[in-house]
């Protein structure tokens, strides 16, 4: 199929949507430390059954440790959390060094002072380009009462005020 579209014009315009900034994250069963990710690319997808949706690139070396877990918290990240998206968005190993988190009721990494906690269990993970498009049942969910969202607009930080 002959491509029609420049990736870098692709960029350029939906990056002009503004999204929200959350880390997946769980528990890696054999090495029992943390792994995880930043990830724009979140939204709830049902409520009965309760399902999220993300899409992971195909070249993370997060997701699979992840995938193989079955579960996972989508922290959804404060305007103060720059550091931490930073953090949890390169490559390499250590990315939890200096993120404080705690580990949630059902074994997944909860990353202190996020907006808001969502545990989930892996449902179903389909091929999409170059991204594979996760989704997720919902076992567990709490938020905190105050606090602006860190959002991601033409590939900078942003925060909303609401």
């Amino acid at each position: 199929m002959e491509r029609l579209i420049a990736p870098s014009e692709f960029r350029d315009v939906l990056g002009r949507f503004a999204s929200g900034i959350t880390v997946v994250a769980t528990l890696d069963a054999d090495a029992g430390e943390p792994v995880g990710f930043a990830c724009q690319s979140f939204a709830s997808l049902s409520l009965d059954p309760p399902l999220v949706m993300l899409a992971v690139g195909k070249n993370s070396t997060s997701w699979p440790r992840i995938e193989r877990a079955g579960r996972f918290c989508v922290n959804i990240l404060a305007e103060d959390q720059q550091a931490t998206c930073a953090a949890l968005g390169r490559s390499g190993p250590d990315k939890f060094a200096g993120v404080p988190w705690s580990t949630g009721g059902h074994g997944t990494v909860r990353v202190d002072g996020a907006l808001a906690h969502v545990e989930c269990e892996l449902d179903a993970v389909y091929e999409a380009g170059d991204h594979h498009l996760v989704t997720a049942q919902v076992v567990a969910l709490d938020a905190g009462e105050d606090g602006r969202p860190l959002l991601f607009f033409r590939s900078r930080y942003a925060v909303g005020a609401f």
